[in-house]
């Protein structure tokens, strides 16, 4: 199945774009699973040296692998890893032969490379095409694309998707806000593909010039790329006019489309024909117990430039097996609270971004635009909260809405944190993924 012409054709004949691999029973799954598995691990032996040499020392032959759980033995693969192998070293294809090479920003260091065959891209764009057809997206419909293009994998992931759907795409990337809503107003797509924390800048840049995007045609968004909160979710839908989804991906494993939600919006599915997923303690690194939380381990099935055995995401989730409401089996990845890497101790309570925007959007006066900034003083972290006033209200109000929060934030989340609200647009807008925290602790510290 490739061309888009196939694709509309399946599309029109019922609810899922790939019917046969979206609804097949766990055991067809893990079947195809443990057969992908044993090749992945096959060409990571023959062609990684690093990866070899920690197969051989884990014992494990990959076509002697008996069972998924077998991959257990083998060590994590991390972030650092691919820094330490930079930039090419886990490459299971010579550079030359590869069709695409993207890139991490390395904002902390060495970028993370990865790299993509031919049919890599082929199998990311079915899959991307899969999960806009999942959120509700259609063959014939407009997508207006901003997401950034360039290194950053969701700008050509998410417009590869949508062609293969059958979509026109308006490669609208990030920025030029004022230019892009005129673009959603004058050609009415149907999709919208951002970064939530985009999609709400939209808004304000439209609201700014007397524009009600619920009236550009805008039905379904497919919005990924940073954690958020369903009161974030419910800000975009109401502001926007549509059906805001979630989509998940990342670089290291292929980018946007490893899972995404479907209408019910009750979890991502996780695409495990291609993918198999693991939930451990992020401690322990031992299987989390079925349903709790713990941080998402990604192998990847298909892969053949960049095989990823056992990926630590960073990602704090949960996962449910039950078959969904709308057919589809593959498991579902419930919102990702955060990352673990960005979660904050506050006199010792354990806290996330996502929580502390949970509590902020939708809050009477305050605007969904906010920063955590962190400061030590003396041995203890203290946690500011800069956030907007939504626009029109009084100055003099600004200190009964900082009470307000500081009320909830104590209450719901059980920390004590400084607020300050800010006129609006005081606090620095991104055209891709939003910086909700800023560290000033001392380094090293």
């Amino acid at each position: 199945m490739g061309a888009p012409n196939e694709l509309s054709r399946v599309a029109a004949a019922g609810g899922h774009l790939h019917a046969a691999q979206e609804t097949m029973s766990r055991d067809e799954l893990a079947a195809v699973q443990l057969q992908r598995l044993r090749a992945t691990l096959a060409n990571a032996h023959a062609h990684v040296p690093w990866q070899r040499a920690r197969l051989d020392a884990a014992g494990l032959e990959p076509q002697a692998l008996r069972s998924l759980d077998d991959i257990r033995a083998l060590p994590f693969t991390t972030k650092a890893d691919l820094r330490d192998q930079y930039p090419f070293g886990l490459f299971a294809r010579p550079v030359q032969g590869l069709a695409r090479i993207h890139a991490s920003s390395g904002t902390t260091g060495k970028p993370t490379v990865v790299g993509y065959t031919a049919g890599d891209l082929e199998r990311w764009a079915e899959l991307m095409a899969r999960s806009l057809y999942c959120a509700g997206a259609r063959p014939g419909d407009i997508v207006h694309n901003a997401y950034g293009y360039g290194l950053f994998t969701g700008g050509l992931g998410a417009h590869d998707g949508a062609t293969r759907l059958g979509c026109a795409v308006v490669p609208a990337s990030g920025g030029g806000s004022e230019r892009q809503v005129a673009l959603i107003m004058d050609f009415h797509p149907r999709v919208l593909c951002a970064t939530p924390s985009y999609a709400l800048a939209l808004a304000e840049v439209a609201d700014s010039q007397g524009i009600d995007l619920r009236r550009s045609g805008l039905a379904i968004g497919l919005f990924g790329g940073e954690p958020w909160s369903a009161a974030m979710r419910a800000e975009i839908d109401a502001r926007l006019g549509l059906h805001a989804t979630d989509v998940y991906g990342l670089s290291e494993i292929m980018g946007p489309g490893v899972a995404c939600e479907c209408e019910q919006r009750d979890g991502l599915h996780g695409w495990e024909d291609h993918f198999l997923f693991e939930v451990i303690d992020p401690e322990t690194g031992e299987p989390a117990a079925e349903g709790a939380a713990g941080e998402l381990v990604i192998t990847t099935l298909t892969k053949e430039a960049l095989p990823m055995l056992r990926y630590r995401t960073r990602d704090i989730t949960r996962v449910a097996r039950e078959r969904c409401a709308c057919g589809r089996s593959h498991l579902r990845i419930l919102r990702v609270a955060g990352r673990s890497d960005d979660m904050m101790i506050i006199r010792g309570v354990n806290v996330y971004p996502s929580q502390v925007e949970a509590v902020l959007v939708g809050r009477p006066g305050i605007a969904p635009h906010y920063q955590l900034v962190l400061t030590r003083h003396g041995h203890l972290d203290r946690l500011r909260i800069e956030v907007e006033a939504e626009p029109g209200v009084p100055e003099g109000r600004f200190g009964e809405l900082a009470a307000d929060v500081i009320h909830h934030i104590k209450s719901l989340i059980g920390v004590t944190a400084e607020v300050a609200v800010l006129a609006p647009g005081a606090v620095p807008r991104s055209q891709g993924k939003a910086v909700r925290v800023r560290d000033l602790r001392p380094k090293g510290a």
